[in-house]
């Protein structure tokens, strides 16, 4: 019964207008235009990475793109883990930029935000997200 109500409501939501009656503009493609990655040692666990970047939806897919790089960099200085410390964005003229502070380490780091780069580095190649 529950899955028929919520067919139901999705097959209503299929025909959505606005007040004029037209119907919703599909939404434009994700094209993302990956613009490099910048990368600078702040002490021997504590990295910065400016990252920049063209056609995202929005914020999250540069802090993405941030991530990637902070994932791949960690398993290239031989460490299994990041945590993200802070994360600055800007965007101007359609280039999206990220001004981002990640720690590695060997072991898993205390804090809510961090991350296992072997399957951070693995999600990023399954979605096209490019890394260092």
């Amino acid at each position: 019964m529950r899955a028929l109500l919520m067919s139901g409501a999705l097959a209503a939501l299929g025909g959505c207008s606005d007040a004029a009656g037209r119907a919703a503009p599909e939404p434009a493609p994700f094209e993302p235009g990956y613009r490099g990655v910048s990368t600078f040692m702040l002490d021997d666990d504590l990295v910065n990475f400016r990252v920049s970047m063209t056609g995202a939806r929005d914020a999250d897919d540069v802090l993405r793109y941030a991530e990637c790089a902070a994932a791949q960099y960690a398993l290239i200085r031989g460490y299994g883990f990041a945590r993200h410390v802070r994360t600055q964005v800007a965007e101007q003229g359609g280039i999206w930029r990220a001004d981002a502070v990640y720690t590695i380490s060997p072991a898993l780091p205390r804090g809510a935000s961090t991350i296992d780069a072997e399957v951070a580095v693995a999600d990023c190649e399954l979605t096209g997200v490019p890394t260092v």
